[in-house]
């Protein structure tokens, strides 16, 4: 984990589905990011939300 991340829970629609992801960024910006590139091309992103330090 680097300095100064936070946990962020991204809300997203994959394959018709709703699911709520935790993911450990810096900024909500990067979270959008790692999980873009987890997910591919059949991800919507809803919601971001934030920040809990870890």
């Amino acid at each position: 984990m680097k300095c100064g991340a936070k946990c962020f829970t991204v809300q997203a629609e994959i394959n018709d589905k709703l699911q709520t992801i935790p993911v450990t960024a810096r900024t909500s910006v990067q979270a959008r990011k790692v999980v873009r590139l987890e997910y591919g091309e059949q991800l919507k992103i809803i919601s971001v939300k934030g920040a809990t330090t870890r």
